[in-house]
């Protein structure tokens, strides 16, 4: 009886929040997104390896100071199209704790392929230190995370713009026309011509957060390719099968009388 009496409680805890929260959450006006069409959306739809290379140097070059994609490791960067002897290039250049050696001491060396990506801070607090109370999520899975994913992340790199009238900012806080609430801890990191792309693409604002936006959705999924691939050979081998089953089914009883 008692845990009859704590599901109802609990059930009408739940009812009590979900009314509490509906009209805080129907009071501002709905935002809507800008349809970017990325290359990997869709029942076809594939990785742009241009697009993957260019957004992980976004990713390096820009937003690796503040967020970590501890789910991926180096070598997860020859999926994207970079050979081997790069990758290697890439993870020496940032160096990673280790140990303890035969001293018993912890050590930094130079990050190897097997090694994940590097944190760019040691711990939450040291995060919130460095970003006026502010923690900068993981970007692993962050596309995932969002309703909307790749679409959101787009729209939020390129929605800073001038407050309107009438607007009131709180202190260390940014205008971002496609974040809940349009006020954001995080400040615009995106300017043009702000990296320079090896093959020449024109680093617009526009530009980046597509690529880097590209880059986050093949982070969280990039088995996806694969998936979509073995689901279009079953499809076919289903149709196929289907096929094969009605023309057989047509033989068999082709001789017998009705």
């Amino acid at each position: 009886m008692s845990r009859f009496r704590n599901l109802v409680g609990a059930l009408v805890l739940g009812a009590a929040s979900f009314l509490s929260v509906a009209p805080a959450q129907a009071a501002g006006p709905a935002i809507t997104l800008p349809d970017t069409r990325f290359s990997f959306e869709g029942f076809f739809g594939v990785y742009d390896r241009g697009s993957l290379q260019r957004g992980f140097q976004v990713y390096k070059e820009v937003c690796s100071a503040c967020h970590a994609m501890r789910q991926l490791s180096y070598r997860n960067l020859l999926e994207i199209g970079l050979s081997e002897e790069q990758v290697r290039a890439i993870a020496a250049t940032f160096q990673v704790v280790d140990g303890p050696n035969d001293q018993g001491e912890m050590f930094e060396r130079p990050a190897r392929l097997s090694d994940r990506f590097r944190r760019p801070f040691a711990n939450e607090q040291a995060a919130r230190a460095a970003n006026n109370g502010a923690y900068p999520p993981d970007l692993s899975v962050m596309v995932k995370a969002r309703l909307n994913g790749a679409d959101y992340m787009h729209a939020l790199l390129t929605g800073y713009v001038d407050p309107p009238a009438g607007f009131t900012l709180m202190d260390g806080m940014n205008y971002n026309a496609y974040f809940p609430g349009h006020q954001i801890a995080m400040p615009n990191v995106l300017n043009p011509g702000q990296v320079e792309y090896a093959d020449r693409t024109e680093a617009t604002v526009d530009q980046m957060a597509r690529d880097v936006t590209t880059f986050m959705a093949w982070a969280a999924e990039p088995e996806a390719e694969k998936r979509r691939a073995m689901g279009i050979r079953i499809i076919l081998f289903l149709i196929i099968l289907g096929g094969l089953t009605y023309a057989v089914k047509r033989k068999v009883w082709a001789d017998v009388k009705h």
